[in-house]
């Protein structure tokens, strides 16, 4: 690998991982299922990686990742088509607009929520992220934490709000600088 070649890598590593929570997300609201998300984020990285010029900035680099988004995510549809469950073009389109419209204040939220989160105790940070890590049960983490189920459906009641006050507290912050 040459020094020319290192240099593109690190340009195009920069450039992606300051995009990728922002075009999961994005992938996400298109598909809703995370196993569908993954497989296009997979195959986004992929072309942009193959088609990647170096020449690029970061503003022209994030406006052609989310047009590989919302491609791939339109042909990984096209793809299951045969599902019944699935939206036709007109939604996904109107949902793909919507998403990319509100992009800046989804990210502000998530900014928010993570700044909210990292002010919970570590015991109420640990629930949370167990909680809600894919394929967890409520009833079978409240056994491991010697709960009952109820009391973790309450207990998680309580720091969601606590986690939307705050959350709500950050962004009236952040409009007023």
């Amino acid at each position: 690998m040459t020094e020319s070649d290192i240099v593109q890598q690190d340009h195009f590593l920069r450039l992606f991982m300051g995009l990728e929570e922002s075009l999961r997300v994005f992938v996400r609201s298109l598909l809703f299922n995370h196993d569908e998300e993954r497989e296009v984020m997979q195959e986004v990285a992929v072309v942009l990686w193959r088609k990647f010029d170096p020449s690029m900035d970061s503003e022209a680099f994030c406006r052609w990742a989310f047009g590989v988004a919302r491609m791939e995510a339109l042909a990984f549809r096209r793809d299951r088509a045969r599902d019944r469950h699935t939206f036709g073009d007109e939604v996904f389109k109107l949902l793909a607009q919507t998403v990319l419209e509100q992009s800046d204040s989804l990210e502000a939220e998530r900014r928010a929520l993570d700044t909210c989160l990292q002010k919970l105790p570590e015991d109420q940070r640990y629930l949370v992220r167990t909680a809600y890590s894919p394929g967890i049960k409520i009833d079978h983490l409240a056994r491991q934490l010697g709960r009952t189920a109820m009391a973790l459906y309450k207990a998680l009641h309580r720091i969601r709000l606590t986690l939307m006050d705050c959350t709500r507290r950050e962004l009236a912050t952040e409009e007023l600088t």
